[in-house]
């Protein structure tokens, strides 16, 4: 089988993945935390102009001066407020992203590939953040900084201010756990990789696979084809529809209904019929058997129809000739009970 077309969906791994999910869960919300603390500005101007005062990047004056003078520059990334914004919006975006991996991944639905596209996306937003954190400022002709700020590269200590001091350290931890965030999502990315590179056995597995699929439906389709008459659409061919509706002819036939040319006879009339006839001496009446048609063999549709509407009118002359009977067996009980009541006042 081409190694292009089959794309894993086990982890090779899944003990390590499972070790990140529990690893990645407190750094997201560390992450959370401190940018949600340093949101909009605490502490981002004042360390702009701690590092500005000590000289080792430009001062938030630098800006007015140059506005003053008609020399408008950009504020650095560095200390921007889309910087801080940005790290907070995407703490948030990876904590709902982690509830939903740690679903899917306990649905045993998370496969490489999904994860593939996830953490390439979520690594290059924390590659981004990186790079703003670290971002240059060379506003200042005096005092260029190219590299990253100062609260990272320099001791927290050389500030005399202990606010200050706080806030750098602060600080240096929402770099540090953003740091940890670009390291976890790199590991993700690598077991992913290494995921999805097919081993033998899973190719193996994956060609018997498709095998026992297609013998499967090959062996429904013939079914399928067996079953379906040559007269296309499933339909019966000729004989086989006459022999059905003939079938049908077998069948105890449903009394007929209110408004129609039978009144509707049932057991209960026939065994009441029979009871008053045996009571007075009379002979109990049965309906006679039905002639069982014959085997329908060699003829018309004509002679068909003709069939059915002699014994419809057999059943009909039947059902006339037992109504007559029970109207006439009722009439003979009506006179002999009036002739006992005669009798009775003569006497």
């Amino acid at each position: 089988m081409p190694f292009g077309c089959f794309v894993p969906r086990q982890w090779r791994l899944p003990k390590w993945v499972y070790g990140l999910m529990i690893v990645e869960f407190p750094f997201t919300v560390a992450n959370l935390a401190l940018f949600g603390i340093a949101s909009p500005n605490l502490y981002r101007t004042i360390l702009w102009a701690e590092g500005g005062k000590l000289g080792f990047n430009s001062d938030p004056k630098t800006v007015l001066y140059a506005a003053a003078n008609y020399r408008p520059v950009k504020i650095p990334v560095v200390w921007s407020n889309h910087m801080t914004n940005y790290n907070l919006v995407i703490g948030v975006v990876c904590m709902f992203f982690y509830l939903i991996k740690v679903t899917l991944w306990l649905l045993h639905v998370f496969f490489p590939i999904m994860s593939l596209i996830l953490h390439s996306a979520l690594l290059a937003l924390w590659a981004y953040s990186i790079y703003m954190q670290t971002a240059p400022d060379t506003i200042d002709p005096k005092r260029i900084n190219n590299g990253p700020p100062w609260y990272i590269t320099k001791n927290c200590n050389i500030v005399s201010d202990k606010f200050v001091r706080a806030y750098c350290m602060q600080a240096k931890s929402a770099f540090a756990v953003s740091v940890c965030m670009l390291v976890i999502y790199s590991l993700f990315l690598l077991l992913t990789f290494y995921s999805l590179i097919p081993t033998r056995e899973a190719r193996h597995a994956h060609t018997t696979r498709l095998a026992e699929k297609k013998a499967e439906k090959d062996k429904w389709a013939a079914l399928e084809a067996s079953t379906k008459s040559p007269y296309g659409n499933g339909d019966m061919s000729p004989d086989e529809q006459w022999q059905h509706m003939w079938e049908l002819q077998q069948l105890p036939r449903t009394p007929g209904t209110a408004g129609g040319l039978k009144s509707p006879m049932t057991p209960r009339t026939r065994a009441l019929g029979a009871l008053d006839g045996g009571q007075h001496g009379g002979s109990t009446m049965t309906m006679p058997p039905l002639p069982l048609p014959q085997a329908f063999q060699g003829r018309t549709a004509g002679d068909f129809y003709a069939l059915q509407q002699q014994q419809l009118q057999q059943q009909q002359f039947q059902q006339e000739d037992i109504q007559r009977g029970q109207q006439g067996l009722g009439l003979g009980q009506a006179e002999a009970q009036g002739y006992g009541y005669g009798y009775g006042n003569g006497k």
